[in-house]
């Protein structure tokens, strides 16, 4: 079996090491707090890696994916695992029955279709009475406009205020947060148990400060029709995968790579 899926830019596939990496990774240690011993469904599982890592603490996981490849793909890559299984199927139409998840999980998954009241409603019929989604889409101010970026593989993408509303719409409690990509230093008080950062940055000449993360690039919800423990905050410690992702970068520059052809036979004519 080919151990890689094939990167299209479209999911996020275990041999790719970069931001996106650290975002997907920081998500899917959300669920761990609401998913031990309890049945979970992961909409739009992708190549699977995430769904392997919520079997650990799981009952059971079942992943849901509409491309064929990668259903197919995860179930060889991730099948030893007798507590997680991947079915070709479509957020808006969930092939499981009614009431089968204590807890429902999908990541960046809204913004590649049209139909969302229709995905809601389906997550809503395989909830269990009181049951929790945990959900994260793009911001579209930040993701998108800020940057003028058009994403190829997204539909449509929706602001925070639509996300709330659509949420709102169809769960009693929703809790909402922002996740962002940061780089620098922390220091919290020990203490600390506020709802705000304060955000500095600047160089030798000057240093700036706001009192919140200047642009937030995904939304997150936990939303469900019962009380739960809100997520505290956060924070993904990325060090290990931005040293493969530079690494990686360095040994694919161009020059480089034409220095080491280069040196390559000299270091063999120094060695005798």
């Amino acid at each position: 079996m080919n151990d890689k899926l094939k990167w299209t830019g479209e999911r996020l596939v275990t041999q790719i090491s970069n931001e996106d990496t650290i975002y997907h990774l920081h998500r899917y240690s959300i669920p761990q707090e609401y998913i031990k011993d309890k049945t979970v469904v992961d909409v739009a599982s992708g190549e699977g890696y995430g769904s392997n890592i919520m079997a650990t603490t799981a009952y059971k996981v079942i992943g849901i994916d509409i491309s064929k490849e990668a259903v197919t793909f995860a179930n060889q890559k991730y099948g030893h695992r007798s507590n997680l299984r991947f079915i070709e199927g479509s957020a808006d139409k969930i092939p499981l029955e009614d009431g089968i998840a204590d807890v429902v999980v999908s990541f960046e998954t809204l913004e590649h279709i049209d139909t969302h009241q229709e995905m809601m409603l389906e997550i809503k019929r395989i909830l269990k009475p009181g049951g929790i989604l945990i959900i994260s889409s793009p911001d579209k101010a930040n993701y998108s406009d800020r940057f003028n970026r058009v994403n190829e593989f997204h539909v449509k993408e929706l602001y925070m205020e639509e996300f709330k509303t659509l949420l709102a719409q169809h769960f009693k409690h929703c809790i909402f947060y922002y996740q962002t990509f940061l780089t620098g230093s922390f220091i919290f008080k020990e203490d600390y148990s506020g709802t705000q950062i304060k955000e500095y940055n600047g160089n030798y000449n000057q240093i700036q400060s706001s009192d919140n993360l200047s642009f937030p690039m995904f939304n997150i919800a936990i939303a469900s029709d019962a009380s739960f423990t809100p997520q505290e905050n956060s924070y993904f410690e990325g060090t290990d995968t931005m040293r493969e992702f530079y690494y990686n970068t360095v040994m694919g520059f161009t020059p480089y790579k034409l220095g080491n052809a280069i040196l390559k036979p000299l270091r063999r004519l120094f060695k005798r």
